[in-house]
C-alpha cells in the first residue's frame, strides 16, 4: 500500500473518531432545514428592522395624543400605517411594541431558564429530601392558577412599572424548565463519569455545573427557544386583556386590543392587522427554529 493511501486511510478514520461538535450538528440541521433556514434569516430581518428603528422612534413624541389625526387612512397625513383613535402613528406604536414584547420576553425567557436550571440541577443531581422539597414547591406552583394570579399581582402592585411585570411573569414560569433539567440531572447524577468524580472528590459545585450541565447543553437551548415564543405569547396576551405593560408603553398586545372595538374591528384593519400579522410570523419563526434544534439534539444524542 502507498503512503498516500496510508495517510488517506489515516485520515478517515481520524474523522469516524472524532465526535461531532454541537455547533457542526445544528448548522448541518439547519442547512438540511430549508424551513428552518428561511424562518432564521426572516427572524433576523424583522429583528433588524425593529431594532434599528426603534433608535430613530421617539416614544414620548408617538404616544401624544392629537385628536385631529384621528383614525388616519394609512399612506396619508404623514402616516404610513396610520394612526389610532387618539391619533398615535401605528408604525411608530408597531415598532417600539414589538422591541419592548421581544425585550420582555427574552428577559422573562432568561430569568425563568436561569431560576428553572438551577433549582432543577439541585433537584436532580442531589435527590431525596432536597429533591422532594423543591418538587413540592414546584407542585405547588403548577396547580395554581397562574394566569389569574398574576393578573391579580399586576391589579394590586403599586407603581406598576415594566419591571415588576417582569418579575411577576418569572415567578411563575420557570417550574416547567425545573422539571425538565431536573428529570435529566437525574438519569445523568446515576451515569459512571458522575460517580467517577465523586470517587475522586471532586466538589459537587463542578461536577454540577461544569461535567453534568454541559450535557445538558442542547436541551436548554431548544427550551430558551420554546420558552421564547411561550412567553412573548403570554406578554402580547395579557397585554391584549389590559393586565400586562402599563398603558403609557407600547406594546402589541395593545394594538391588538384595539380589535375588542367591533367598529375597529370590521371597518379599520390597519389599526390591529399588522400587530397580529407580526405576532404570527415571528411565532411561526422561532416555533419552525426550535424544532430544527430539537432535531440537532436528538442528532447528537444518537452520535454522541
Amino acid at each position: 500500500m502507498s503512503t498516500l493511501e496510508l495517510e488517506l486511510n489515516k485520515g478517515g478514520e481520524k474523522n469516524m473518531n472524532e465526535k461531532p461538535t454541537g455547533i457542526r450538528i445544528i448548522v448541518k440541521e439547519l442547512l438540511k432545514d430549508k424551513l428552518a433556514l428561511a424562518s432564521l434569516i426572516l427572524l433576523a430581518v424583522i429583528f433588524g428592522i425593529i431594532f434599528i428603528g426603534s433608535l430613530f422612534a421617539n416614544q414620548d413624541e408617538i404616544m401624544k395624543i392629537s385628536l385631529l389625526d384621528k383614525y388616519a387612512i394609512p399612506m396619508k397625513e404623514g402616516f404610513w400605517l396610520g394612526s389610532d383613535s387618539g391619533g398615535r402613528s401605528i408604525l411608530g406604536q408597531l415598532i417600539l411594541g414589538a422591541r419592548n414584547s421581544i425585550i420582555i420576553g427574552f428577559t422573562i425567557t432568561i430569568l425563568t431558564s436561569f431560576l428553572g436550571t438551577f433549582f432543577g440541577m439541585i433537584s436532580g443531581y442531589y435527590g431525596g429530601i432536597i429533591d422532594n422539597i423543591i418538587m413540592r414547591i414546584i407542585d405547588f406552583i403548577t396547580i395554581m392558577p397562574t394566569l389569574m394570579i398574576i393578573i391579580v399581582f399586576v391589579t394590586i402592585v403599586p407603581k406598576y412599572t415594566v419591571s415588576s411585570f417582569i418579575f411577576i411573569m418569572s415567578a411563575f414560569y420557570w417550574v416547567s424548565t425545573a422539571r425538565l433539567i431536573r428529570s435529566k440531572a437525574l438519569a445523568e447524577s446515576k451515569k459512571e463519569y458522575v460517580l467517577a468524580s465523586k470517587t475522586m472528590g471532586t466538589s459537587d459545585f463542578k461536577i454540577i455545573f461544569r461535567e453534568i450541565l454541559p450535557n445538558l447543553s442542547s436541551l436548554i437551548i431548544v427550551d430558551l427557544t420554546l420558552a421564547f415564543a411561550g412567553n412573548l405569547g403570554i406578554e402580547t396576551g395579557l397585554s391584549f386583556l389590559g393586565f400586562g405593560l402599563p398603558p403609557s408603553t407600547p406594546s402589541l398586545g395593545t394594538l391588538v386590543g384595539y380589535a375588542a372595538d367591533p367598529e375597529v374591528l370590521s371597518s379599520k384593519l390597519w389599526i390591529w392587522l399588522p400587530a397580529s400579522i407580526l405576532i404570527l410570523v415571528m411565532m411561526l419563526c422561532i416555533n419552525y427554529i426550535g424544532q430544527m434544534l430539537n432535531r440537532a439534539a436528538d442528532a447528537k444524542k444518537r452520535r454522541a
